[in-house]
């Protein structure tokens, strides 16, 4: 879910975690799959699974699969639990679960994670969603997913990261999404919203040529921690080497050593960042890196903020992170979402 101002409930991609919680010896032949490290059933509707595929991590992707193809149906009330499309995301959570969303602070706890999604579903009802690049490794999960809503007449389209730390049946104790909100406001309200972050940031002159760089290894998450806390742009680009740079309000990746740097000095010349290592996931050719903590700049100070790198197997470096924060404070992203629920 989406929110603004406290207590302003915007649209749901806090409704792209979740399915019908069991646990995976539970489900039809959940746990041989999973004692097989495959599942196979996840595995044909994602389009990349890799990792340490353990029971739990098992159960988990079936539901939250499950929860992606369940029809909404009538949109709840406000605060019904007992809808079955809210009760089926509740089920992917521990009691005492917290919930962080782009640039507030966590939730904790069912009923009030139950009752944001009810906001959600009644102004996005259609929301769907597809897993992409998908890794396992153990109780860490990071759920790449395409998703797809209606907001005002306009389809709306947009990739995020589902990071999850799982307990062992399966349910999320820790949930944390990064997305751009951004995307839900440009074709829908455009009167009131701001200029994009990242507008006029294109490639100038030849692509390089060249192997694509290998993957992040574990040894250098230190270095790389530092090289982000640092604004260090020269060492962000120096490892990646020829990979193309995905991110945040870019139509094409970049291929360029001038677009790939416009966009991250872009990125620091607004946000000063403080950021701790977060979790790892380490598949077969895929690397999933999260650092989270807070950013200040000219829209606030202190946000809760964080980012998520890719480095996929064909040179492919990709950035997930809300921008919303960086360019519109919290009185502007209240007015914002306060249109976007309006008729």
């Amino acid at each position: 879910m989406f929110t603004g101002r406290r207590g302003v409930v915007g649209v749901a991609v806090a409704a792209v975690l979740a399915g019908v919680a069991t646990s995976a010896a539970a489900l039809p032949g959940g746990g041989e799959t999973a004692a097989q490290g495959d599942c196979p059933q996840v595995r044909a509707k994602v389009e990349r699974l890799e990792g340490r595929i353990t029971p739990n991590a098992c159960a988990f992707m079936r539901r939250q699969i499950a929860f992606g193809e369940l029809p909404t149906g009538a949109p709840p009330a406000i605060g019904d639990l007992s809808h079955p499309r809210v009760k089926a995301y509740l089920d992917i959570f521990d009691e005492e679960a917290t919930l962080w969303e782009a640039g507030s602070a966590p939730q904790r706890g069912h009923t009030v994670i139950g009752t944001s999604i009810t906001g959600s579903l009644r102004l996005a009802p259609d929301l769907r969603y597809r897993g992409t690049d998908v890794v396992a490794d153990g109780s860490v999960m990071m759920f790449g997913q395409w998703n797809e809503i209606t907001l005002k007449g306009h389809k709306v389209a947009y990739p995020q990261i589902a990071r999850n730390v799982l307990g062992d049946d399966g349910k999320t104790l820790q949930a944390r999404r990064y997305y751009d909100r951004y995307a839900l406001f440009r074709d829908t309200v455009p009167e009131l919203a701001p200029e994009a972050l990242f507008d006029g940031i294109a490639d100038l002159g030849p692509a390089p040529r060249g192997p694509a760089p290998e993957r992040l290894r574990a040894a250098e998450i230190p270095d790389r921690l530092a090289a982000w806390n640092g604004e260090d742009v020269d060492v962000l680009l120096a490892r990646r080497g020829n990979a193309r740079l995905s991110g945040p309000g870019l139509d094409a990746a970049l291929t360029t050593e001038t677009g790939k740097r416009a966009y991250l000095q872009r990125f620091f010349d607004t946000a000063d960042v403080r950021f701790k290592t977060g979790q790892a996931a380490f598949g077969r050719t895929t690397t999933y890196m999260e650092w989270h903590g807070t950013l200040s700049g000219p829209k606030g100070k202190d946000i809760p903020f964080g980012i998520v790198e890719r480095f996929g197997p064909d040179g492919e470096w990709e950035l997930y992170f809300d921008t919303l924060p960086l360019i519109a404070d919290q009185a502007e992203i209240g007015a914002l979402f306060q249109k976007l629920a309006q008729p």
